[in-house]
């Protein structure tokens, strides 16, 4: 097998194994911490699509988004048989890639906390939905580059488009109701994507 580049420093040579079963080890983790990750994430969204219908609609959206994600997770959970013929692909993590990723999810958290802030002290609370969606994709971005996993790129994409038809929705006046269901729905579509593709394939 050939070496999992880790980074140039020490640190990052110690962090990622770099030949042999570590490193494809290494790399079926890297999957499955994701798809799970992504999967506990879309319940949130499923719930705010939720929050935009009453009734038994928001129920079954809601277990449905539930096990949608429960079987993300055990499908990349899954024992894998010498027949699926499936290789761990290398991965090239930068030097000081967990520094990246906290720094990364820290800015997230505040710009989030700042988002919400916003629609409370505004009275415009139908503003947060689309605006997290957004800063939820451009965070995704980076972590592209530390975990080495390009479809985060695609996450990413499909969660600031999901923001931004939230927004382009509000101007045209259309009801929050509406806004929430469509915002929600898309960001868990994204989210499910991703994961089921890490789920899947290396």
């Amino acid at each position: 097998m050939r070496a999992v580049r880790g980074g140039t420093g020490t640190r990052g040579r110690a962090e990622v194994p770099t030949s042999g079963e570590a490193a494809d080890r290494w790399s079926r983790t890297l999957r499955r911490r994701g798809a799970v990750v992504l999967a506990a994430f879309s319940v949130l969204w499923v719930l705010v699509a939720a929050s935009g219908v009453a009734g038994a609609p928001a129920w079954g959206l809601r277990g449905a988004g539930l096990v949608v994600a429960l079987v993300l997770v055990a499908l990349a959970h899954r024992p894998r048989r010498a027949r699926d013929g499936v290789t761990e692909r290398l991965r090239s993590q930068p030097a000081g890639w967990r520094r990246l990723v906290g720094r990364t999810n820290v800015f997230q958290a505040v710009v989030i906390v700042l988002v919400v802030l916003l629609g409370a002290l505004t009275d415009v609370p139908q503003v947060v939905a689309p605006l997290v969606a957004v800063v939820v994709g451009v965070h995704f971005l980076p972590l592209a580059r530390a975990f080495d996993q390009p479809e985060y790129r695609w996450t990413g994409a499909g969660m600031a488009v999901a923001g931004a038809v939230g927004i382009g929705l509000l101007v045209a006046l259309v009801p929050h109701d509406v806004v929430r269901v469509v915002v929600g729905a898309l960001a868990a579509l994204s989210l499910w994507a991703t994961a089921g593709r890490l789920a899947l394939r290396p």
